[in-house]
């Protein structure tokens, strides 16, 4: 049931994510969402969003750390496809619960925190792998976030342009940040 909330959040947003579309999806009886979710879908959206933070972080955590510009190209590389898939509709399940989720969310600070958490998590992730390869630790954190927002804002963008276009160029913007070669403590 989280892996069905996870791809509806990324399709449709809090708003429209329905219980009757995550039983349709994970084939789960009636009975056991309102089990394992008694909070309602506010409960569900926070284990889905935990859940897909917890995932994209374990990715973030195997990028290899051999030179700045290695972490930001297999970063690139990695989430090429899920902004391919924004282009196409998608988005990210952990910034779909930073929006509005409607009526039925009665406590939307909660899924604030939820996704502050996960975004700090993962700036974190890539400002240690940027600092093993040799950035100073406030350069690491800078680039490290400007790599998240770059990743976010291209969902966005691209699921507007129906094109992969904008993520490319923002990510050729990132690359020339980065020296092609050798560890260094300047991105500029």
């Amino acid at each position: 049931m989280i892996s069905a909330a996870i791809g509806l959040l990324q399709r449709h947003g809090l708003a429209a994510m329905s219980f009757t579309d995550v039983l349709a999806e994970s084939g789960a009886a009636r009975g056991a969402i309102y089990h394992h979710f008694p909070g309602g879908k506010q409960q569900l959206a926070l284990e889905a969003a935990r859940r897909n933070a917890e995932d994209v972080r374990g990715h973030l955590h195997e990028l290899p750390s051999g030179t700045p510009r290695d972490v930001v190209e297999v970063f690139l590389d990695n989430v090429r496809p899920v902004v391919q898939a924004s282009a196409a509709g998608g988005g990210c399940a952990v910034a779909a619960v930073t929006v509005d989720g409607g009526a039925a969310i009665t406590d939307q600070g909660r899924l604030r925190t939820v996704a502050t958490e996960a975004f700090t998590g993962w700036t974190d992730e890539l400002e240690g792998k940027l600092t093993q390869a040799g950035m100073s630790p406030s350069q690491a954190a800078e680039l490290a976030t400007l790599m998240i927002t770059t990743l976010e804002g291209a969902h966005i963008l691209c699921r507007a342009a129906g094109s992969i276009a904008p993520f490319d160029r923002a990510a050729g913007a990132l690359l020339s940040l980065v020296p092609r070669k050798g560890r260094s403590d300047s991105h500029g």
